[in-house]
């Protein structure tokens, strides 16, 4: 930035609305440093000014990144008409220009990043990076070594071009469950439905799905499934070495 309006400042804050914060500028509630605020469009320096909200301070991130365990039925998405999403679960003060980085199904449970950093979503889902998400699944199908063969090898799943390489790993030898296997694939992209259309192709169905991992940063295991929380810096920076 690092100089913006106050009224950004605050909004992003998740101080309330750009409406609402002006009206907080307004009653003389708002202080940027020891002298009370009278504009909205007055410029803080995010690095060095600190503002106060009825006596309280205001803490200002310019990116914020948060983990969230997707439980199902849920849409990874701002905003929807029919549905709750994602940042529905966010249940603190919020900015307002977070978003979810991707897309998972709304059956789909697991690992998902939520932020504002439009640099950071743009290179983890860019198909040039290859960033790998590993997911965890039940199948209903025996999943052999010709199954392996073939997700390694590409499917027709229907859109034109074949997947790329994807890792399957048989995660059972029980035998006398033929027909159910608990498996991890790793892929690098993220075609619509696509892990469901892969299974699809070879005469089988995804019963259960997660998200384990993008990149090199895995789901935390404490995290229950509906739960979020703020990202560690460690956190961010693995994701940002992967999507280098």
């Amino acid at each position: 930035m690092p100089e913006i309006r106050l009224d950004k400042y605050l909004a992003d804050a998740g101080q309330g609305t750009r409406s609402q914060v002006k009206n907080l500028i307004k009653q003389g509630r708002v202080k940027v440093g020891d002298t009370t605020a009278k504009k909205p469009e007055q410029k803080v320096d995010t690095d060095c000014e600190t503002v106060y909200v009825d006596g309280n301070q205001v803490h200002f991130r310019t990116f914020e990144y948060y983990m969230l365990n997707k439980p199902q039925g849920f849409v990874s998405a701002r905003k929807d008409k029919w549905s709750e999403t994602v940042l529905d679960l966010i249940d603190e003060d919020k900015r307002r220009d977070l978003f979810p980085v991707g897309r998972l199904d709304k059956d789909t449970e697991g690992l998902l990043i939520i932020t504002n950093d439009g640099k950071l979503s743009n290179d983890l889902l860019s198909p040039k990076k290859h960033v790998p998400k590993i997911y965890y699944a039940i199948i209903y199908g025996n999943v052999t070594e010709e199954t392996i063969r073939q997700f390694e090898e590409g499917l027709d799943i229907g859109d034109g071009k074949l997947t790329k390489p994807a890792k399957l790993k048989k995660l059972s030898d029980d035998e006398s469950h033929d027909m159910v296997s608990p498996v991890e694939i790793t892929i690098t992209e993220g075609r619509y439905h696509q892990i469901k259309k892969m299974f699809e192709a070879v005469g089988m169905e995804v019963m259960y799905l997660r998200r384990i991992a993008m990149g090199r940063l895995f789901l935390d295991e404490k995290l229950l499934c509906g739960t979020y929380r703020r990202m560690t810096d460690e956190e961010v920076e693995l994701l940002r070495a992967c999507a280098e």
